[in-house]
């Protein structure tokens, strides 16, 4: 016989409900026994925590191990800028003022976007995010988070500054010996664009446009003096609404044949504006952008990146070039696949 708080279980319905009720506790949370017409707790051997509402006395440092792999990320970046002069890398500093609120510390920035590089997060949203939650970005930027906003913006108004400290970099690396600067080897790949096939255009893609709208535009005048004819106002009015249309887009047909023209390339992105149509495998076309990027053999460290909206047949000299300039050597052995010949190019590096 049952006995649950005390009280006699009446038919099999309830002692079916009490033991089901039981089962299902046991393998949640807690095990019950009943014995003598109480609840026997057991207490089954987890690993417990703490309670979420304990107070604890501790430091930012004191939650950052020194010899932690993935904590070293901060503390390389706090020891690489602490004697950096940020005004002669170009980057915009703002000034102290003497009224309204202070401003962030330029420095603060470039620790965010350096420690998102090193980590894969390159929105601004994201890294707002991690300054709240992230225990090392915390410690890194001393507990101050400041809005996607501001973090969006440095990089906007730092781009020469950016460049200069990527280069001040790797001069830092070439003196610890972790580039050799003797074999380079350069290679590119593409990024898709925010931007469709059919927001991408050339002079041949316009003029076809264009002529179906003149081809159109005649079908319905030619229709519209048939029903003028038979006096049908109804169909007269829904032709000259899509002749109405038409025009409306060939006015933007023009424009975007204008603009095209006045750049002087031969294609044209109207949703990123930078962006081109590149051939990305076989006979695969992407609206995308080109990232070149220049690696020493020696560690497999980057010396030089950047990106552009061409193939590779016409990129091997910049990046080889800007690869020369930030290892500070006159001669390197550069190795690249097919793609990249050309005569014109070689000839420049």
């Amino acid at each position: 016989m049952f006995i649950v708080n005390g009280r006699r279980s009446k038919n099999n319905a309830q002692r079916q409900s009490v033991k089901t009720s039981v089962l299902f506790a046991s393998n949640i949370t807690k095990m019950f026994r009943i014995q003598a017409g109480k609840f026997v707790h057991l207490q089954i051997q987890h690993i417990s925590g703490i309670s979420r509402k304990r107070i604890q006395i501790s430091s930012l440092e004191d939650k950052i191990a020194l010899d932690n792999p993935p904590e070293a990320s901060g503390r390389f970046i706090e020891a690489f800028l602490e004697h950096i002069i940020l005004e002669a890398l170009d980057f915009t500093v703002q000034t102290i003022k003497s009224e309204g609120r202070p401003s962030f510390d330029t420095k603060l920035f470039l620790k965010i976007y350096l420690y998102g590089y090193l980590n894969g997060l390159r929105s601004s949203r994201k890294l707002e995010k991690e300054c709240v939650r992230n225990i090392e970005l915390q410690w890194l930027l001393e507990a101050i988070c400041p809005n996607y906003h501001s973090i969006s913006d440095f990089r906007k108004q730092n781009p020469a500054g950016l460049r200069k400290l990527f280069k001040l970099f790797v001069s830092f690396l070439k003196d610890a010996d972790l580039v050799a600067g003797e074999t380079i080897a350069i290679d590119g790949t593409k990024s898709r664009a925010h931007n469709s096939k059919k927001a991408n255009f050339n002079q041949k893609k316009i003029d076809k446009h264009l002529a179906y709208i003149e081809e159109r535009t005649q079908e319905y005048l030619t229709e519209l003096e048939t029903n003028d004819v038979k006096d049908n106002t109804v169909t007269v009015t829904k032709i000259q609404e899509k002749i109405a249309r038409l025009k409306k887009n060939k006015i933007r047909y023009e424009l975007l044949e204008e603009k095209l023209k006045d750049s002087g390339d031969s294609q044209i992105s109207t949703t990123d504006s930078d962006s081109r149509a590149l051939l990305v495998q076989g006979v695969v076309v992407e609206i995308s952008y080109n990232v070149q990027a220049a690696v020493d053999n020696k560690h497999n460290l980057v010396v030089a990146t950047h990106t552009i909206n061409r193939n590779d047949r016409n990129a091997l000299a910049a990046i080889a070039i800007e690869a020369k300039e930030n290892l500070n050597v006159e001669t390197y052995t550069a190795l690249v696949d097919k793609g990249y010949h050309n005569g014109r190019e070689i000839t420049q590096c």
